[in-house]
């Protein structure tokens, strides 16, 4: 009697599971640390078959799904050696990135330890926020002021198909005696770097070259000279200043680049401003 008195004492500390005796509620007793989601990977603290009263008796797990659904046994991570994400505190702001009016300003933190054996994922290393410059200086080139209106470069063909149908005439409703005829000897190319570009530009087909970080070229040809402007396009850009974009044909299309050359080049022969790699302006 007293033998099996002692027997019931000691069942009582243990759990069965997959047939063996292992002690209740401990990855490190259960020798369990399963990678992914596994269901087989479960300390039962009571017989399979029992009916659980106290909820301490559930059974719980020694996979990496556990830290999601909140089942892991009380010694899960310090048993498998679960690292969750280290990262480091936010750095400053950086400046606004406009010359004038609303802009934008970000901040960064870096990862001090990468996750381990399904810790948590590390969160965002970049913060955006909104910002406004008043002290807005005067510039003396207009064109820091001029949002570039685009178009993709295979549209360029619809301009001499049909002198009557330019694309660009009709949109801009130019008065025809300040709208100079095709000359190809007056086409100029334009490099921009770009800073920022809407989530829009990605989702356009025609459009989704204009992300940040990327080189462009925009191709300004006879058709779309200004007479006004000096002969030039509208929004070529200044150096050394950010200025504006926007898609005509995807007005949700629409960002900030850098002028990347300090005069225009007129030979065009860089492979990114053939026509269709090329953006033209309108």
């Amino acid at each position: 009697m007293e033998t099996f008195a002692t027997l019931v004492l000691v069942l009582v500390g243990f759990c069965m599971r997959n047939g063996q005796l292992v002690s209740g509620g401990s990855c490190r007793e259960a020798k369990l640390c399963c990678p992914g989601r596994d269901s087989s990977c479960v300390v039962q603290k009571a017989p399979l078959n029992a009916i659980i009263e106290d909820l301490s008796d559930k059974p719980c797990y020694c996979d990496h799904a556990c830290l999601k659904l909140g089942d892991c046994c009380p010694d899960f991570k310090e048993a498998c050696g679960v690292v969750d994400c280290q990262v480091t505190s936010w750095g400053p702001w950086s400046p606004c990135d406009a010359d004038c009016g609303p802009g934008s300003m970000s901040r960064t933190r870096s990862i001090k330890m990468q996750p381990q054996n399904g810790g948590r994922h590390c969160p965002s290393l970049e913060q955006r926020r909104g910002c406004q410059v008043s002290t807005c200086h005067h510039h003396p080139d207009p064109a820091i002021k001029e949002i570039a209106m685009l178009l993709p470069g295979s549209l360029s063909h619809s301009r001499t198909a049909n002198a009557t149908s330019d694309i660009r005439k009709n949109l801009r409703l130019r008065d025809p005696e300040a709208y100079p005829q095709y000359d190809p000897e007056k086409t100029y190319c334009v490099e921009f770097q770009i800073v920022k570009a809407s989530k829009a530009c990605r989702k356009e087909p025609n459009y989704n070259a204009l992300k940040e970080g990327e080189r462009v070229c925009v191709r300004c040809e006879s058709e779309a000279l200004h007479q006004n402007l000096g002969w030039r396009c509208q929004g070529h850009g200044v150096e050394g200043r950010t200025t504006r974009f926007s898609a005509l044909s995807a007005p949700h299309c629409h960002g900030k680049w850098l002028r990347a050359q300090a005069e225009p080049d007129r030979s065009c022969t860089a492979k990114n401003c053939e026509a269709e790699h090329a953006f033209i302006f309108v």
